[in-house]
């Protein structure tokens, strides 16, 4: 099946650790497949898993070369006409300010979650571990996260997702995917 985009598009979800991000980027990437479209999925945690540069950390240099990366990357992949869905932290406003800036077509999307929620969430441990001190350099903990200025969209997800599908594709027409 051919295509229905004939330019790149970068849907980027953001928002603190456990949130939903990855759960509805792969709903998303599932829903734009169904459709034969093939989206690339760039999840932060497995982008850094991919590059693999032992020198990078979790501290707010590290954070902002990564997001650079990332960004760097889906706007090469939308410019060669992908769709492309990012689920990344990468909470800073300059992050976001570039993305406007260099995208070719750029939708953002503000996944949020009280902590409260997101510490019972917890599927890493990283809330636990930065309470415990075992870790540090966790945006919403000791970190304080710079969420977007101006979100095309907000998505309050204090529940689980039990209708991931329905938030997903909520967001898919919201962008005008479908």
């Amino acid at each position: 099946m051919k295509s229905k985009m004939m330019h790149g598009k970068v849907l980027w979800l953001t928002g603190l650790s456990a949130s939903g991000k990855s759960t509805i980027a792969r709903a998303m990437q599932k829903i734009l497949n169904e459709e034969g479209m093939t989206p690339l999925l760039l999840d932060g945690d497995q982008f850094r898993e991919a590059v693999a540069d032992h020198n990078c950390g979790h501290d707010p240099e590290s954070r902002i070369l990564n997001a650079y990366r990332i960004s760097r990357f889906a706007n090469m992949a939308a410019r060669q006409g992908l769709i492309v869905i990012v689920a990344t932290m990468s909470l800073y406003h300059e992050i976001h300010r570039w993305n406007r800036n260099n995208f070719p077509d750029y939708f953002e999307v503000l996944i949020k979650a009280d902590i409260d929620v997101l510490k019972k969430r917890d599927p890493k441990g990283l809330y636990r571990h930065v309470e415990a001190g075992n870790a540090e350099n966790l945006p919403g903990m000791d970190l304080q996260p710079e969420f977007p200025l101006s979100p095309e969209l907000i998505v309050e997800n204090n529940e689980q997702l039990g209708n991931v599908e329905g938030i997903a594709l909520g967001i898919i027409r919201k962008a005008k995917l479908l």
